[in-house]
């Protein structure tokens, strides 16, 4: 709406303003009646462009708020999980009766002590 707006409103007020000979000077006065409402709806647009401009920004901001309240449940829920899957992730390996000098780790204490 602007990109055409913008150009007729300089055309119209170039052919209502400036003395042309195809153009009779009584008629001028309909060129600046369109000027003016060209005009009108030129700031009309912009008003609204603003407006809704203002509306995506308050849009935005409350998705934007939404977001960081996810973002702190689940930074809560893996720092409360993270160690207790870090210590079932390392105790599930199978490799402890492999190697002989490690069966501390598997010892009933260890065990005890990560429970």
């Amino acid at each position: 709406m602007r990109r055409v707006i913008t150009p007729q409103r300089e055309v119209l007020n170039k052919l209502a303003r400036d003395d042309y000979p195809v153009i009779d000077p009584c008629d001028r006065v309909f060129f600046w009646d369109v000027y003016d409402h060209l005009v009108r709806l030129h700031d009309l647009n912009e008003s609204m462009r603003d407006l809704v401009g203002g509306a995506l920004d308050a849009y935005l901001s409350v998705i934007n708020n939404r977001m960081n309240e996810v973002m702190k449940t689940l930074t809560v829920i893996t720092t409360f999980f993270m160690p207790i899957l870090f210590v079932a992730g390392f105790f599930g390996m199978n490799f402890f009766e492999l190697v002989a000098h490690m069966t501390k780790w598997t010892a009933q204490p260890a065990f005890i002590v990560c429970s």
